[in-house]
This record gives C-alpha cells, structure tokens and sequence, in this order.
C-alpha cells in the first residue's frame, strides 16, 4: 500500500504545461510572470500589493527588516508554529517573546498578548507576529485594537491560510492577508500547501511605502530606472541603495503558482469537505478531542486532534502505512531558544497541546476510501 501523508502536491498538466512554456521562453527568471503572479495572487486575497520571493521564510525576514526590527526590540508571536515565525526577528538582532495560545483555537491568546504589554513598560515591544496555525484565521480586528493601544505593528504569518477569513465586529469578511488589519502579511507555497510552486513565498499590504521598500531589499537593494540615469552613464546604470538579499522568485515557479491559484477555490472547498468527515466521525469520542465544530472561515491547512495516547497512535498509524505527522514541538523549547532562558513550563497550554496533537491527512486529492482508511485505523487503535 502507498504510504499516505498528512499533506501533498497535486500538478495536472496544465500545471506542466504553465512550467513548459516558461522554459520555452526568453525568461526562466526576473520575466514576466512574477509582475502577473503578483497581480493575480493581490487579487485573490483582496490587499492593494503583493510581493512574489524565494521562501515564506525569506517573506518574514523582509517584513522584519522594513519594519525595523534590531538590537533591543522584542517582538511577541506564538511557540505553535514553525520556527521561522520566530527567528525572522533574530536574523535582524531583535528578541522573540513568546505568549501562550489558547487552548480552544491553538491560536496565540490575545489575552495573554495583553498581559505582555501591560506588565512592561512602554515600549518594550515593537510588534506581534499572529500565525494563522493550521488554517484558522486570528481575528485581527482584535489585535488591531491591542497594537493600536500600545504602538506596535503586525506581520500576519498567513501561511496556513490563503483562502481563510474571519468575520469582523462590522459583520465584513476579512481575508487572510487582505491588509487590514494587519500591517503586512506572509504566505507560503511550499507543497504541501494549498498552492504549491515547489518553494516560493508572499508578501502581501497596503502600504505602497513598505511595498516598495521589499521590492528594494527582494533584489539586493538594487534599483534601476530611467530617473536614475546620470549624464555620463548608459541605459545600464543601476544603483545599490541599501544592502538587500536576493530572495527573488523565477518564472518557472511563479507560473506554476498562477496555475495552482486558478484551483485554489475548489482546493479549499475540499478540505473543509474533508475536515467535515473528520468532525462527524471524531465529535463526542472521549479519547478524541478537536476544535468544536467547523469554522466557516478555517483554511483546514491541516486537521488537527489531540488525543490520550499521542506516541502510540502515531506509531501504529506509521505501521499502516499513514504518514500522520506533529505540528508543532514548542518553539521556545528548541535548544536554540532555551539559550534565552526559556524552559519547560513557561508555556503550560502550548506544552499540552503539543504532548496531545496530530496532523491527520487532509489534501485535495486525498481519496473518501483513504480518508475512511485513516479514521478506521484510528477508531482501531482505541478499541482495538
């Protein structure tokens, strides 16, 4: 039996065909279809700019660096994501301070958030990075309110959720990403996410000022237009006006990402479809504990429960042939943060969720006889 994995891929071949063209063209890179990937991603997610590079990775570190993060600024986000949430403050100097999530949506605990900025003095902190974990968007209008309050910015760590969206106090749709609330927004397109281009990151505002300093430091803080031209230089001249990182995107991958955005849609429509079945097979199981109910807005990136026996699950799954997976251990607890005098207990919720949860299969190609598969083995393991 094929192994199935809590996330994959899926190319068609109008995906191979989008990639064949651009390799027949003039441009493999710096062409064409970044400005068009942009423009069609922007459009989707609904915010004035958007900006095609390397990696979600690369898309936080940028937003660190237009946000002025450095030596002696703290920054708030959660210790339920992937780590690079967190250290795009430490490649640019600045200190990670983490607040404990809330246990009903795994999201970061504004309520926490605000016991941070009340209990220091002010201007300890310069901003909150929110991830939208597993799909399921924060309610930014809330975090708008509390980083008003105190004078701190928002990076949107939306790479679990394009296509995701909460409902605001004014009864509005707010997309993952849209700009907001938040002051930047970042999205991945890693494969086993919803829109796969191999690598590849978003960054996403409505701020032209920071749109167009990412543009800048995205290509080595390089600029070239006709303004710039001096009287004894060519049409060549270009100048390096601040010192950037070649964090770009190429063509192949952006016309890979286009054609994988024209089924975003109907990707989403199915994961929900999937979560559904989970919620109804799952709901009242005593060994079994999940977020209560669907939520309209979740981007079900992943299908996540927490269960009593997690290791033995996990283990008996792997025996058939399903590849189920733990999403996240604490970021605080990695030995390079324990360096900063974090330790076990620092964030009680996190650590128990983190001691109970497992990523199940969810993907758009993930077949009812497969997905009956895993929630049969699952049911096996607990009355086996």
């Amino acid at each position: 039996m094929k192994p199935i994995p809590y996330g994959r891929h899926h190319i068609t071949e109008e995906d191979i065909q989008a990639v064949v063209d651009v390799l027949e063209s003039d441009f493999l890179t710096q062409g064409p279809k970044i400005a068009e990937f942009e423009e069609v991603f922007a459009e989707y997610i609904g915010c004035k700019y958007a900006v095609a590079v390397s990696n979600g990775t690369a898309a936080l570190h940028l937003c660190a660096m237009v946000l002025k993060v450095g030596p002696g600024q703290k920054v708030i986000t959660t210790p339920i994501t992937f780590a690079a949430s967190a250290n795009c403050v430490r490649y640019c100097g600045g200190d990670v301070v983490f607040a404990d999530i809330d246990p009903e949506t795994w999201l970061i605990d504004i309520n926490r958030v605000r016991e941070l900025l009340e209990t220091s003095p002010r201007g300890t902190f310069s901003g909150i990075i929110p991830v939208d974990f597993s799909g399921r968007a924060v309610n930014l209008e809330a975090f708008r309110k509390l980083a008003d309050e105190f004078g701190l910015w928002i990076i949107e760590d939306a790479c679990h959720a394009p296509g995701g969206f909460f409902t605001d106090s004014f009864g509005e749709r707010q997309n993952c990403g849209n700009g907001k609330y938040a002051d930047l927004a970042i999205f991945s397109f890693h494969p086993v996410k919803h829109i796969a281009s191999g690598e590849g990151g978003m960054i996403t505002t409505n701020s032209k000022e920071l749109y167009d300093r990412i543009k800048n430091l995205r290509t080595h803080g390089i600029q070239q237009n006709p303004a710039m031209k001096h009287h004894n230089h060519g049409l060549w001249y270009y100048e390096m006006q601040e010192l950037g990182y070649n964090y770009r995107l190429t063509d192949i991958q952006a016309a890979l990402g286009i054609s994988q955005l024209k089924r975003a849609g109907e990707g989403i429509k199915r994961r929900r479809e999937m979560a559904q079945a989970y919620q109804q097979t799952f709901d009242g199981k005593s060994f079994i504990e999940g977020q209560s109910g669907m939520n309209e807005g979740h981007a079900y990136h992943l299908y996540i429960i927490e269960v009593d026996e997690r290791n033995g699950l996990y283990s008996w799954l792997r025996e058939n042939n399903i590849w189920a997976q733990v999403h996240y251990i604490p970021v605080h607890l990695m030995p390079y943060y324990r360096q900063f005098g974090w330790k076990e207990g620092d964030m009680p919720k996190a650590e128990k969720y983190y001691d109970r949860c497992l990523s199940l299969p969810i993907f758009p190609t993930l077949t009812e006889k497969d997905q009956n598969f895993v929630i049969q083995k699952v049911m096996d393991f607990y009355h086996g």
